[in-house]
């Protein structure tokens, strides 16, 4: 008895790369015999045989079903907009990486059913390829120039080649297409150069270009010669600066101190006068305490012996005072110590 039968020719594997567009093709002949409805379902199986089938879009009563996977909403279709013509094949736009896994597409009219499975690979392209030098670019030295993608699906495959001056490689050098690695041994000036680099996969490729030159090698001991000389002058300057400020710093304080010292132990000078006053106050003074008994120890001062504090009078010129003629009160009465006034003489001397 004859059914529908799969028309489209079996591709077990699809690789596409990310962001392309992808057709899985699912063609269709129906025969007289199958007279139910026609319905076609488009699923993804998943890699755990634990988890249920995902309905991606089906088409069933001369409709299309299209939300059932919202991961794909905007980004699928069936090929032709009437499946009902045998083409039941899905358009998947902007591919990623995620869409990766196996698609079964199933075309049900009874009693015919069929089914076709096909695996999808979203590769990535190399992208952000970056090249360097590893390595002294010296002359006799060991050079590697480096390239790597920052992406790109496995198995990526690295190549290099020379730009400028003399096309191929040097003879020294040795490629490893796995890692990008250039080793170019025991450089000379030859291998000057631009040397370009392509990474590759099975959906695309990318491309770096890195500059080589190669030199005569340094004169270390120069350089650290002159380094020890530049570091021990400027020490040295450093140093002079340093006791020029310290030097500058003294010589200031000094002139300060010298100006605006205070020397709080010497008194301030006294005037003759003051020192005349004060020295015959303090005799009254002790002879106004004494009682008449005790002042007969008393010795008499001359005036003319009295301190001044600039210069002595000459002799001849000692000032003369009238003699106090003024009585002594009735101390008994009053009930006080009797005090003795002195009284100066013709002489000078204080009676």
């Amino acid at each position: 008895t004859r059914s529908l039968s799969i028309t489209s020719v079996e591709q077990p594997m699809v690789e596409k790369a990310q962001g392309d567009k992808v057709t899985l093709p699912c063609t269709f002949v129906l025969s007289e015999e199958d007279e139910g409805p026609l319905d076609i379902e488009w699923v993804l199986i998943p890699a755990d045989n634990q988890k249920k089938e995902q309905i991606i879009i089906m088409y069933a009563v001369d409709r299309i079903y299209n939300h059932y996977y919202a991961a794909m909403t905007g980004r699928m279709q069936f090929t032709n907009p009437d499946p009902r013509s045998g083409d039941g094949s899905l358009d998947i736009l902007n591919l990623k990486a995620a869409d990766t896994g196996t698609y079964q597409c199933k075309v049900k009219k009874a009693p015919g059913v069929q089914s076709q499975k096909i695996q999808l690979t979203v590769l990535v392209k190399p992208a952000r390829t970056k090249c360097s030098v590893e390595g002294s670019q010296e002359i006799g030295k060991d050079v590697t120039l480096k390239c790597a993608s920052q992406e790109g699906s496995p198995l990526l495959s690295y190549d290099w080649r020379r730009v400028s001056g003399r096309q191929e490689l040097p003879a020294t050098s040795t490629l490893n297409k796995n890692t990008g690695e250039l080793l170019l041994k025991n450089a000379s000036q030859d291998y000057s150069g631009t040397y370009h680099c392509v990474a590759s996969n099975r959906v695309g490729t990318d491309e770096c270009s890195v500059e080589l030159n190669v030199t005569p090698p340094i004169n270390t001991a120069g350089i650290i010669a002159g380094a020890i000389i530049g570091t021990l002058l400027g020490l040295s300057v450093l140093a002079f600066l340093v006791f020029c400020c310290c030097k500058k710093h003294r010589e200031k304080k000094y002139e300060k101190e010298v100006h605006h010292d205070i020397r709080e132990d010497v008194p301030p000078p006294k005037s003759r006068s003051s020192t005349a006053r004060s020295y015959i106050g303090s005799n009254r003074s002790s002879l106004g305490s004494m009682s008449p008994s005790n002042m007969e120890g008393y010795t008499k001062t001359p005036y003319s012996q009295v301190p001044s504090e600039d210069f002595e009078r000459p002799p001849g010129q000692t000032p003369t005072f009238a003699p106090s003629k003024v009585a002594a009160p009735n101390l008994s009465r009053m009930g006080a110590v009797p005090v003795m006034i002195p009284a100066q003489s013709k002489d000078g001397s204080i009676v």
